[in-house]
């Protein structure tokens, strides 16, 4: 866990990871004055980052009673994933439409860089790599509304799309499906980027579905 000089993002990331990996059980109590203790911080930035945490739906807060770890279904993940692969699908569309030739040289020139990562299997950096990868087909698309959208969905779902880099062979299959993304963007085929960007979209919902509680019950002895 990061402690001194947290800021609330670092905080909202370090307690949406144990969230969704299952370190943090669902229904147990997030209490303001420990998380404030253990991050050296005070309890204002708490309650903002348990605030982001509610939004994206991993933490429930309960007035009066304080806040604890959500309940995620597969069906509610799911449900999220279907928006993203759709706001992701036209984001790719409109760049290999619209993408300038600069940009298309950087996101070749990344992509290909970032096969190094892959064969080091250096997870954190590569997932560093994913995020501006996936930011530059946002940008890429030139419409604004659009890009605020997808930022917003993306965000809500980011603590699973960091998790499906724990699974064995995962960073070798995002490049490969990244790949088929570039190919078609360079190539100005608006259609096979927006389907290559929906594919890959549904199986990172596939990936990250295995950290949904599909059943789960909250932890009793925490419930108020």
């Amino acid at each position: 866990m990061i402690r001194s000089g947290t800021t609330v993002d670092q905080m909202v990331r370090a307690i949406g990871d144990r969230i969704v990996t299952g370190v943090l059980r669902p229904g147990e109590k997030l209490d303001e004055a420990s998380l404030a203790a253990r991050f050296e911080v005070s309890r204002t930035p708490v309650r903002e980052a348990l605030g982001h945490l509610s939004a994206m739906g991993l933490v429930e807060r309960r007035p009066n009673r304080g806040a604890i770890v959500a309940v995620v279904t597969q069906d509610h993940l799911a449900s999220m994933f279907e928006s993203m692969a759709e706001l992701e699908g036209i984001c790719a569309r409109f760049s290999a439409e619209r993408m300038t030739a600069g940009e298309r040289r950087a996101l070749e020139a990344e992509h290909q860089a970032s096969a190094r990562l892959v064969r080091l299997s250096a997870e954190e950096d590569y997932e560093h790599f994913n995020t501006e990868f996936h930011s530059r087909l946002y940008r890429g698309a030139h419409s604004t509304h659009i890009h605020e959208l997808t930022v917003t969905t993306r965000g809500r779902l980011a603590p699973f799309r960091r998790a499906q880099f724990r699974l064995a062979g995962r960073l070798t299959k995002s490049w490969q499906e990244h790949d088929e993304i570039v190919t078609a963007i360079l190539r100005g085929d608006g259609a096979a980027a927006g389907k290559a960007a929906r594919d890959h979209v549904s199986i990172v919902s596939e990936a990250s579905s295995v950290f949904a509680a599909a059943d789960c019950k909250p932890l009793g002895r925490n419930v108020a």
